[in-house]
């Protein structure tokens, strides 16, 4: 009787039932071992080629943004100090020019008569004076009449100099060192006390004022060394130098401003320019940067995949700081560890890897 019911039992394909149970427990077989498959790959197959960089320790500049105007370090607009017709231009436009180099002549007929006469009356005085000494050695004038003399001469001396100081001010020379802006005025034009004539300034160095948050002024300090670039030299860097920090904090802004010398050797940059400044905080010479794309993060925690032995290692790191798409790593990884830069979902912790170079690998 067994043998007949093995049989028939053989005989006859599984009912509808028995095939949706045995779909169900393959399924379940397959989800229950589905990762182990998916990480180990079919039998027989290679290593996962990832990319990857093998880091070295390089410079890494912590810094600090801001923005600023460029000043003239020293700037001036010469005006007439006494009216008169315009005689004489000693310059052109856009010149450079040295400290005391004259500029302008200006009509003094009259200040000059007044040179003249006080010349004149110094002589008349000055011999008053050594006659009176004589006499007063002989006691032939009175100490009175000597004083007299001697005050006279000292007033002559005075008005002399007096006259002398009006009219060399007929002669408006450039107070320091600079370049000549256009001038406001032409030969034969009647100048007026006050009137503005032409600007001097000095271009080379520049200096730039700009504001950083006050949380930053323990960082900042004279000496330190800034980047400036301007609209209108793209791509460009100015080198600069922070010379003063402002000794009172903004406290509407709650900021303080910072002054720094900006050399200007080729006379590029102008005053008035809106200026872009990076300042340089901290250098780090032994700073470990990796792409950020070989960041694998789970959850709040972020990870690299590190090759050791061709086998792909997954490790949690600490990162630093991030500039221009790199990011420093703090803790987890040490100079000469191979990381993962991209493939990352090809592998998993213990993957068979082959590694070709990254092409980030330029940028570290």
């Amino acid at each position: 009787m067994k043998d007949n019911k093995t049989t028939i039992s053989a005989q006859f394909p599984l009912s509808s039932r028995q095939q949706l149970l045995a779909g169900l427990l393959g399924a379940l077989f397959l989800l229950c071992n589905g990762p182990a498959f998916a990480q180990g790959g079919p039998p027989g197959r290679g290593p996962t080629t990832v990319e990857s960089v093998t880091l070295q320790p390089a410079p890494l500049r912590s810094s600090v943004n801001a923005v600023g105007t460029i000043l003239a370090d020293a700037a001036a607009i010469l005006r007439a100090e006494l009216p008169g017709q315009i005689l004489r231009l000693h310059f052109e436009d856009g010149q450079q020019v040295q400290k005391g180099a004259a500029l302008f002549t200006i009509e003094a007929t009259v200040l000059e008569a007044e040179v003249n006469e006080a010349r004149a009356n110094i002589e008349q005085s000055e011999a008053a004076y050594n006659r009176a000494k004589e006499l007063i050695e002989d006691k032939l004038i009175s100490a009175t009449d000597f004083d007299t003399a001697r005050a006279n001469y000292n007033v002559g001396i005075a008005r002399l100099l007096s006259s002398e100081a009006r009219l060399s001010k007929a002669i408006i020379r450039a107070p320091f060192a600079g370049t000549v802006g256009l001038r406001r005025t032409n030969v034969g034009d009647y100048a007026t006390i006050g009137q503005e004539l032409v600007d001097v300034v000095r271009l080379d160095p520049l200096r730039v004022d700009f504001s950083v948050p006050e949380t930053l002024l323990a960082q900042i300090q004279p000496g330190q060394t800034i980047r400036v670039s301007v609209g209108a030299y793209a791509g460009e860097f100015f080198p600069g130098m922070i010379t003063a920090i402002a000794p009172q904090i903004d406290v509407s802004g709650h900021s303080v401003t910072i002054r720094a010398r900006l050399p200007n050797d080729d006379l590029k940059l102008r005053p008035g320019l809106f200026a872009q400044i990076s300042i340089t905080l901290q250098v780090k010479t032994d700073a470990l940067m990796i792409p950020e794309e070989a960041i694998w993060p789970i959850e709040q925690t972020k990870t690299v995949y590190v090759v050791q032995d061709g086998k792909a290692v997954q490790k949690t790191v600490l990162i630093g700081q991030r500039q221009d798409g790199m990011a420093e790593i703090v803790n987890g990884l040490s100079p000469g560890d191979e990381v993962v830069t991209a493939g990352h979902l090809k592998i998993f912790d213990g993957a068979d890897v082959k590694t070709i170079p990254s092409s980030h690998l330029s940028e570290l």
